[in-house]
């Protein structure tokens, strides 16, 4: 090993036997520190990698230099062209509507001689901010028999004293650009609109049971027509307790509604997209022995005469006759009630729900979100560098095959499902030196038939969800929760109108102005999704 410190020459008279001894002494510390530095600096990153953090950072060159380079522009795509981020993009002023235009003369006055040229023209974006109040004077008369006639507001004067711009407005800034209600009004009355707290609040509020029908309609519709759905919850305070959202949708819509659980009844009951029906059938019975109800249990279930009840309130009463009483026993009869409901509703057998691996979702054909199954894996904490390397190996065979994954959805061939299926095998039935790697990867492995589902379809992934619950996330963050009944039944009913509205490309403050403003020129958001997944369906 070359010397890591720069020593002076010693002539060779004043090379002792001391002399040398203290050079070979101060090289072997010298080696012996930079040792050290890098295990210190090997294990700053192994701390900052159990933190989530990254490790120590590698610079790569900036290509500002092939970009300075004049012999490198007017390269194809992907490669440096020397031109500033952005500088390629479209003219956006050909596309804007004009609503005023202004004819400015040059500050000289021309020569008599002079020719005119045309116009050169420079579009100005602005924004025209102001109140607008209109005094609807209803002319009242009186008949000679004594009878008076007074002329009628019009209709979509839902808000009394409130246009419903005003009110589209409010409810777009609320729900949509999630401003607090103290903000609106001091926003509003700074541009001279006279609103009291109270006024916000019933007209974020009421006339909203349009809305809160073409919400429930949206799940009804959205699982009649899909052939898969995504789902997630999160948590959602009320009236000072701990709740829970939970998200369904797809490509074409999204749902919400916010309960006090997020139990396997709790997500039976919403997928019934309105009152829940307990039916006692073979789908029931199924059910039942699968999760280990007792035998005698589900005789005296189907024995009864009873086989359909269509409120929580009879089917609980029913219980207690047939006497199942045991918390468990009465969660398994309720749950397989509640599916064999649901099935009778007309749910389709092979519907997929696609989850991170909660428990409450895993009914009927089921699939696991990849991301999250590898996540487990991310998580794991190593405890040396051969663990590490173990840990990077696999995590880079996963990602390999989910991406051959993609591929195989993007172009389906049968003649690739043995490899596939065999790689799984082989990934998650290995053994390395890390014993909790072996522990994850065998549980997995338990879920080959989640995770390999294998239909095109249907997505590897619950991104979706994630994206959509999102929201809620940032809402809890700013106001914690609601305090009304009614709140959360508008704040479940806009989010839902306001993420379908975003999947389908319709402006939700256009939404708004049609729906408050009775305009009709939007369809009802059902009905688009239906159009939506027929179409898809029908392919190109």
């Amino acid at each position: 090993m070359p010397s890591l410190i720069e020593l002076p020459d010693i002539p060779e008279a004043e090379r002792t036997a001391l002399v040398e001894q203290l050079v070979e002494l101060i090289e072997t510390l010298a080696e012996e520190s930079q040792r050290q530095a890098e295990t210190i600096q090997q294990l700053r990153d192994e701390i900052a990698v159990l933190k989530g953090e990254k490790g120590k950072p590698t610079f790569k060159p900036s290509g500002m230099k092939d970009q300075s380079d004049p012999d490198k522009k007017g390269q194809g795509k992907g490669e440096s062209t020397g031109q500033r981020a952005g500088s390629s993009k479209r003219s956006k002023t050909p596309d804007v509507p004009i609503h005023e235009e202004c004819v400015i003369r040059p500050t000289e006055e021309p020569p008599p001689d002079a020719r005119f040229k045309g116009y050169r023209d420079f579009v100005v974006q602005d924004l025209k901010i102001e109140a607008h109040n209109t005094r609807y004077r209803l002319e009242v008369w009186q008949t000679p028999e004594g009878e008076w006639l007074c002329g009628e507001l019009p209709a979509i004067l839902q808000g009394g004293h409130f246009g419903p711009r005003l009110r589209a407005y409010l409810l777009y800034q609320y729900h949509h650009c999630q401003v607090t209600q103290p903000l609106l009004r001091e926003q509003l009355l700074e541009w001279g609109i006279d609103l009291s707290v109270g006024q916000i609040d019933a007209l974020l509020s009421g006339h909203n049971e349009p809305f809160f029908a073409e919400k429930d309609q949206l799940l009804a519709v959205g699982l009649e027509v899909s052939s898969f759905i995504t789902v997630d919850d999160s948590g959602a305070r009320h009236q000072g307790r701990n709740g829970y959202v939970t998200q369904i949708g797809n490509d074409c819509f999204a749902w919400f509604s916010s309960t006090e659980s997020k139990s396997r009844i709790n997500f039976l009951e919403l997928l019934q997209a309105g009152e829940p029906v307990y039916c006692l059938n073979d789908e029931a019975l199924t059910y039942w022995r699968e999760q280990g109800l007792p035998q005698a249990l589900r005789q005296a279930l189907v024995a009864s005469p009873i086989l359909e009840i269509t409120t929580t309130a009879v089917w609980e009463a029913h219980l207690k006759t047939l006497g199942i009483t045991k918390e468990r026993h009465r969660r398994i009869a309720t749950e397989g009630a509640l599916l064999g409901g649901l099935l009778e509703k007309g749910l389709s057998r092979e519907l997929v729900i696609v989850s991170d691996g909660a428990g409450q979702f895993a009914i009927l054909l089921h699939a696991l979100c990849w991301v999250h199954a590898e996540r487990l894996i991310h998580k794991l904490i190593p405890l040396n560098e051969r663990q590490r390397l173990d840990q990077e190996r696999v995590r880079d065979e996963i990602w390999t095959l989910y991406a051959d994954l993609k591929a195989y959805q993007r172009a389906p061939d049968p003649a690739a499902v043995a490899d596939l299926r065999a790689r799984f095998e082989t990934i998650f039935s290995q053994k390395t030196s890390f014993a909790t790697l072996n522990q994850t990867l065998k549980r997995l492995k338990t879920h080959q038939s989640e995770l390999l589902l294998l239909r095109p379809d249907i997505p590897l992934h619950t991104n979706g969800s994630e994206n959509d619950i999102r929201g809620y996330v940032k809402w809890r963050k700013i106001s914690s929760g609601t305090r009304s009944d009614l709140g959360r039944r508008c704040r479940d009913t806009f989010a839902s109108l306001k993420k379908t509205c975003r999947k389908l490309g319709i402006s939700f403050w256009d939404y708004l102005n049609d729906r408050i403003g009775q305009v009709g020129d939007i369809p009802p958001l059902p009905e688009i999704v239906r159009e939506r997944a027929l179409a898809a369906s029908a392919g190109p």
